[in-house]
């Protein structure tokens, strides 16, 4: 069976946890946030849980912790706290979640962001991994991106939307 066929097998709904990374928004400001949230349900894909939490490793701990309890809930988007500086903590703090990484996302986002913003996309940390949250045995997919509208429309309509529904039917399989 190929690629394809897993696709066609995949679930068409994947339940989504959403966070955002920052120490500078609220929800009503948070454009990434609410593009993500618009972008997953567009495609078909319930947003069950949404947070904004600061650039602060033990809090956004607590937020993905949270979402553990639902095994409805299969993917953590996260949004915000991936550059260089060192407010961005959003790697280090899932690194307790997540068994292995995929830097094939991150190579992918960097190449598709080059096309739009050149040499800067070298700035980014995007990355996808997957790993478990809590005691349900569920494996999850864990996506962080940066935290601009730009980047969430090109992570989610260029990489995981198209991918999401296959990756957690490989995590299942």
């Amino acid at each position: 069976m190929g690629h394809r066929d897993h696709k066609h097998e995949a679930p068409r709904q994947v339940g989504i946890g959403a966070i955002s990374v920052s120490t500078s928004r609220t929800l009503e400001t948070d454009e990434s946030g609410s593009l993500l949230a618009e972008l997953a349900q567009r495609a078909g894909h319930p947003v069950l849980a949404r947070r904004l939490v600061k650039d602060d490793v033990d809090a956004i701990r607590r937020a993905v912790n949270e979402f553990g309890a639902d095994p409805r809930l299969r993917a953590v988007l996260l949004t915000g706290g991936t550059g260089i500086t060192h407010n961005d903590v959003t790697l280090r703090a899932l690194e307790p979640f997540v068994e292995t990484w995929l830097p094939g996302f991150g190579e992918l986002f960097r190449m598709l962001s080059f096309r739009e913003i050149g040499s800067a996309a070298m700035l980014s940390r995007a990355a996808l991994g997957i790993g478990r949250l809590g005691e349900v045995p569920l494996r999850r997919v864990f996506v962080a991106m940066p935290g601009s509208p730009e980047a969430v429309r090109l992570a989610m309509e260029g990489l995981i939307l198209p991918e999401l529904g296959h990756l957690v039917y490989e995590l299942d399989r």
